[in-house]
């Protein structure tokens, strides 16, 4: 009997970690409990989304976890993905660079895994890259804009407490390597001298 309830409690906590996996991303720090299970399941997770094409990414450091598409063989059909990917727009993937290196230089000068930066903070940080043009609220309304999307995408969240302040969420790491910031530093040489030469709108188009 005792065996019994045990394996039900088991099956429950598995459930309940692939149901919120498949809902996206978990994080050590919004569920301790939930995050052990997922720790503890981690092979049987893995068994279990393999039969469906998924595969099991967790960042143990950083406390988080997802489900993302396998990774095809040669010779394999293609799978479709989990999650489509969406171009970003100019001004977001700006965004993004600028968070994932003001996330290094925290990681690099401090001892708090939270980076927390405030609204105007993050405003002027991309100021400084955009065109101002003659309409300072319109600018800063694109920029809001672009903070309300990036934490869409899962890669900061407003403080409960603070709604001016946006936490940088570790997932960016992740998802913004040496190589996307590469590749982005040319695309923005080459914006910036667009922005110079009066070719780009205020969309970075």
């Amino acid at each position: 009997m005792v065996d019994a309830e045990k394996t039900d409690v088991n099956n429950n906590g598995f459930s309940v970690v692939m149901i919120t996996l498949l809902k996206g991303v978990v994080y050590a720090d919004e569920n301790v409990k939930l995050w052990q299970n997922l720790l503890s399941f981690q092979a049987r997770i893995r068994d279990y989304v393999r039969e469906i094409g998924l595969e099991l990414v967790i960042y143990e450091d950083e406390g988080f976890a997802w489900l993302q598409t396998a990774t095809s063989h040669e010779g394999q059909t293609d799978l479709p993905r989990l999650v489509m990917k969406r171009p970003l727009s100019y001004p977001v993937s700006l965004l993004l660079a600028l968070l994932r290196r003001k996330l290094a230089e925290h990681d690099a000068s401090s001892s708090e895994s939270r980076l927390i930066l405030g609204r105007d903070e993050i405003v002027e940080m991309v100021k400084t890259f955009l065109p101002s043009g003659s309409n300072e609220a319109r600018l800063v309304d694109q920029i809001d804009t672009c903070i309300n999307k990036v934490i869409e995408l899962g890669f900061a969240r407003r403080l409960r407490s603070e709604n001016n302040k946006i936490e940088v969420r570790r997932l960016l790491k992740a998802f913004v390597d040496a190589q996307w910031l590469n590749d982005f530093d040319t695309h923005l040489k080459t914006y910036l001298s667009s922005v110079q030469s009066g070719t780009t709108d205020e969309n970075g188009e």
